[in-house]
């Protein structure tokens, strides 16, 4: 073997995809940072650090959500998302991130934390070909590009790209938005950003965008009965509103 093709010692990074709920626009909300560091900086972000010696990577992830924005949860919070490794996703030393997402069940006021110099939550919508997220003022949307090879090409190709997420931060996006997508049938972690418990109306408004569809297009009977395998109903609702209290709900998979 060439010892000289062997990589040692790569830099390795959590990169944490921070979701929550704004219950007062009903939108999905997911957290980027603005740096204040090169390389990128002045970019936004998803919210990265590196990986200490006497930590795991889901220790790292936990600490991550915790420097941030003030909040230990536990890991029923926090699911791995994918490794990436593309040799062009870092512009100086080659750096491997370890990728995780975590569902926020409150959404906490922001201060920014080491190595940002902003924070901010924005809101989830989407395009026929992308997801979106703004905050009324800036807007980012997920990779266009179709694969890994064609997006990691594009990404070494381009110029000044102030307009877009620093390093691959898009495509990371991507490939987080589709996974939530494709559990939202079997295991929708995402639905703990409701908090403990829901209606199947909080279910569809989180649903609708992950399916690019309005809310009012995912028939609540319909929804109900092909997710209920998925629910556990535990009461009524007891918000004071008229009509005919709600049915409230748990995720099953994590009813012990």
């Amino acid at each position: 073997m060439d010892s000289a093709n062997i990589l040692e010692q790569p830099y390795i990074n959590i990169t944490n995809i921070i979701w929550s709920f704004d219950k007062i626009t009903n939108q999905v909300n997911i957290l980027f940072v603005k740096r204040n560091n090169d390389p990128y900086n002045g970019y936004w972000a998803l919210p990265e650090t590196f990986m200490r010696t006497n930590e795991s990577a889901d220790d790292a992830a936990l600490r991550l959500v915790k420097e941030k924005i003030g909040m230990a949860l536990s890991n029923s919070h926090t699911e791995q998302l994918a490794t990436f490794t593309n040799r062009l996703r870092t512009p100086d030393q080659r750096t491997l991130s370890l990728a995780y997402m975590t569902f926020l069940p409150d959404k906490p006021t922001l201060k920014p934390g080491y190595g940002a110099s902003d924070a901010r939550w924005f809101g989830m919508d989407y395009t026929e070909t992308t997801y979106r997220f703004s905050d009324g003022q800036l807007t980012f949307s997920t990779a266009t590009s179709q694969t890994e090879s064609q997006y990691y090409a594009e990404l070494a190709a381009a110029g000044d790209r102030k307009r877009h997420l620093a390093y691959d931060h898009e495509w990371i996006l991507k490939v987080a938005c589709e996974r939530i997508k494709n559990k939202l049938d079997y295991q929708p972690n995402i639905l703990l950003v409701l908090g403990p418990t829901f209606t199947l109306k909080d279910a569809r408004l989180v649903y609708a965008p992950f399916l690019k569809v309005s809310f009012d297009q995912i028939d609540n009977s319909n929804f109900k009965k092909s997710h209920r395998h998925l629910f556990t109903d535990v009461g009524t609702s007891t918000s004071k509103h008229p009509g005919r209290p709600a049915r409230i709900y748990k995720l099953s998979h994590l009813i012990s």
